[in-house]
C-alpha cells in the first residue's frame, strides 16, 4: 500500500464565526454527541465534526460552505423537520424524494449546507 492511500475520514471541518453559537446548535438543537476532550468538536456516529474558525485560525476569510451538503442520516426525514422546525430551524423548500432516498435540506447559523437524509434501501 502506498503511503498516499486514503485510509479513511479522519473529521469534517465546519467554519464558524462563533464557535460557541455553533457548538449549541450541533449539540443542543441537533443533538449530535459533543467530545468529552475538545469543547469544539461532536460526533455524527463514527465521523468527528471540527467547528473552526478560519479567520482566527490561519484559514483566510470565512466562507460558508455551500453545495457539499454534510448528509445527517435520520430513520424518519418529515417527523426529523418537524422536531427541528419546533426548535426554530428553517428549512430551504419541502422535502423531496430521489426514489432511492428523501432529504430535507437546512442551514447551521453560520450559512453551511446540512441536510437531513434517510435512505430507503441498503447501499450496496
Amino acid at each position: 500500500m502506498s503511503s498516499a492511500t486514503v485510509l479513511g475520514l479522519d473529521f469534517v471541518g465546519v467554519p464558524s464565526r462563533d464557535p460557541e453559537r455553533s457548538r449549541a446548535f450541533y449539540v443542543d438543537t441537533l443533538g449530535l454527541r459533543p467530545d468529552e476532550h475538545a469543547r469544539f468538536e461532536f460526533w455524527v456516529g463514527e465521523t468527528c465534526f471540527g467547528i473552526w474558525n478560519p479567520e482566527e485560525m490561519g484559514g483566510g476569510p470565512f466562507q460558508p460552505q455551500k453545495n457539499a451538503h454534510l448528509a445527517l442520516q435520520v430513520e424518519d426525514v418529515d417527523a426529523a423537520r418537524t422536531e427541528l422546525e419546533a426548535k426554530g430551524v428553517e428549512f430551504l423548500g419541502d422535502p423531496f424524494d430521489t426514489g432511492v432516498c428523501r432529504m430535507a435540506i437546512f442551514q447551521d447559523p453560520d450559512g453551511n449546507d446540512l441536510m437531513l437524509h434517510h435512505r430507503h434501501k441498503p447501499q450496496g
